[in-house]
Formats: structure tokens, sequence, C-alpha cells
């Protein structure tokens, strides 16, 4: 499982170790990534996420998933998020409707 954030694709980064006499090696920062299941108004049901900690302050912001999906770029999104922008969608125009 590669670590990056399924909504906002932050992954890992490389830098430095720098000890007190300045020598340098290489390490990795590692994204804070937590899996966790978001409830859909719309849908009605949990989606699960593995997403970083930034997203998850992010989608509390915009109103829930629902709002996050509707607010973003369909060419940031992964595919499966794609899909699941539509059903949330498709959701809301049917609740409307009625």
């Amino acid at each position: 499982m590669t670590r990056r954030c399924e909504l906002t694709g932050k992954g890992v980064q490389t830098g430095n170790n720098v000890s007190h006499a300045k020598n340098r090696t290489r390490r990795r920062f590692l994204p804070n990534l937590q899996e966790t299941s978001v409830w859909s108004d719309s849908l009605q049901k949990a989606v699960r996420l593995r997403v970083s900690t930034y997203a998850l302050r992010t989608i509390e912001k915009r109103g829930g998933i629902d709002g996050y999906l509707i607010t973003a770029r369909d060419k940031t999104l992964a595919p499966e998020f794609k899909r699941l922008k539509k059903q949330v969608q498709a959701a809301a125009e049917k609740r409307a409707d009625a």
C-alpha cells in the first residue's frame, strides 16, 4: 500500500538529518495518514478512506465528504472518488426532485 493520501495526493518527502557536526544523512518524511470512515449524508452510508489529517480537516471544513467531493475539481480526484462524486451528485439531484 502506498503512503499517499487518497484525496489530496500528499505523499512521502525526502530530506536530510543534520547532526550537530553538520553531517547529513538522507531520511524520509512520511505523511500522517489515518484509516477512517466518513459518513456520506446523500448516500446514507460510511465511506472508508486512507487520508492525511490535513484532508480530514478539509473535509470537516467543507461540511463532510459530500461537500468536499462536490467542490473538488475532477482532475485532482482519484478515479474511485470521481465515481463517488457522481453518485453523490445523482443522490443529491434525486433528493432535490422529491
